[in-house]
């Protein structure tokens, strides 16, 4: 059974599933969709075409599928959907796609959303990331899965982030960051391997390819996308392959000090 204060404002058509918990002064609107075991806290805001999956915690101000903040929406139609287990902290500010970004932000499952966290149009975020407080991610940007961005931390739009990787506090990242790697600065540029987050889920020995790699694209003074292609084509890890893979893909560029040799 559900547990709706009748202090909530719920418009009419709005689906809600069982076991969801809506606090006093939210609101929901008539396209929203909220999965079951959803607890949304007071002062909370569900606008739009918003789809909330199972067993998320929304805590109190957070605001959810308001109009994108794009000079370009004319009112189309457009979509926020998120996943399952999400945790999304106060004052977080969760924006829907745009016409020319496909129409839809889109969250996965299992993520971290701290206090100030903005998620611009068309952002798409995977599993298991954490969003530390303020950070805030423009139109565009895309994340991996497991990936960590910490605080205060700006994401330039159409920046891509990959799996596993980290873009430490107070950077201001405008490039991409492939796959394992540690990015940090104001302009944030590679400083490494995310080599913390790498020894909670990856085995040892791909791990050591990974350090192999990276010296070989970001070290050696080799052209990257040259040691990339090469790399992609004779490695055995699996790991190195979907780094490759990222730097061969890149539109905004790999933020990585040249070296002199």
């Amino acid at each position: 059974m559900s547990l709706i204060s009748s202090h909530a404002i719920i418009e009419e058509g709005a689906v809600i599933a069982s076991d969801v918990e809506i606090g006093a002064f939210c609101f929901i609107s008539s396209k929203s969709k909220i999965g079951k075991g959803t607890k949304i806290a007071q002062g909370a805001c569900i606008y739009g075409n918003t789809t909330i999956g199972e067993y998320n915690t929304i805590f109190s101000h957070a605001v959810l599928g308001s109009i994108p903040q794009d000079l370009k929406y004319a009112g189309e139609e457009v979509e926020l959907i998120i996943g399952d287990h999400n945790t999304i902290r106060e004052f977080t500010l969760f924006n829907p796609g745009t016409a020319g970004g496909g129409g839809k932000t889109v969250v996965g499952s299992h993520n971290l959303f701290m206090g100030y966290v903005h998620l611009g149009h068309d952002v798409i975020i995977g599993d298991h990331c954490i969003l530390a407080n303020a950070a805030t991610l423009a139109g565009h940007v895309e994340v991996g899965n497991n990936a960590v961005i910490g605080g205060m931390t700006p994401i330039h739009q159409f920046v891509k982030i990959g799996d596993y990787a980290m873009v430490a506090g107070a950077s201001a990242l405008s490039q991409d960051v492939p796959p394992y790697c540690l990015a940090e600065g104001n302009r944030a540029v590679l400083r490494g391997l995310n080599l913390n987050g790498l020894r909670r889920h990856i085995e040892r020995e791909e791990i050591d390819a990974l350090r192999s790699a990276y010296r070989e694209l970001f070290e050696s003074g080799k052209p990257l996308q040259e040691v990339a292609a090469t790399l992609l084509e004779n490695a055995a890890s699996d790991c190195v392959k979907n780094m490759c893979t990222f730097i061969a893909n890149t539109k905004r560029g790999i933020p990585y000090e040249r070296s002199q040799a």
